[in-house]
């Protein structure tokens, strides 16, 4: 099965993936002997917490990915746009999906109940996450769509945490 998208997609979700997996193999690693890696009461409550976060992250990603397809206009490949979508969640943040995929290493490390993973090398993959959008992302955006975003971007933070704009980010 050929995936039809652009490069620098493949190339930030190949990043992502190895960042998850590489991060919990070596969490893993250093926390084999740690004593509350061995604490069956921790692993109990981050795993329930790890259930609550990844699944807002999935749903931020869901609802933002659902009202993306606005922007895709005729035979372009997956995930990309070529119309700048400003409506539904998009109206109140610039980048609803990657919030959510921000959280999912969060999500991943009190799942796998690794306390390096949660203390140290998930904050470390979120900020990663959060340059590649200011870096990446964004400098492609604003190529694209130029005046259009330079107005959006004016109007409409890159996350926010209004309590408006989270319901509408995490509803069901």
């Amino acid at each position: 099965m050929r995936v039809n998208t652009s490069a620098s997609v493949i190339i930030r979700i190949s990043l992502w993936v190895l960042m998850l997996f590489g991060g919990a193999i070596f969490s893993l690693y250093q926390d084999w002997q740690h004593p509350l890696f061995r604490n069956l009461l921790f692993h109990l409550l981050t795993f329930l917490a790890g259930i609550a976060v990844t699944t807002l992250a999935f749903r931020a990603t869901s609802n933002g990915g659902r009202e993306l397809k606005k922007g895709r206009v005729g035979d372009i490949p997956r995930l990309e746009t070529n119309k700048l979508v400003t409506t539904g969640i998009y109206s109140c943040m610039r980048h609803p999906m990657l919030f959510g995929l921000t959280l999912l290493p969060l999500g991943w490390a009190l799942l796998l109940g690794s306390p390096t993973f949660i203390t140290i090398i998930a904050p470390l993959e979120m900020i990663f996450i959060v340059l590649m959008v200011l870096i990446f992302e964004e400098m492609e955006v604003s190529k694209k769509y130029e005046e259009k975003y330079k107005n959006y971007k004016t109007k409409t933070p890159m996350v926010n945490f209004s309590f408006r704009c989270l319901k509408q980010l995490f509803k069901k």
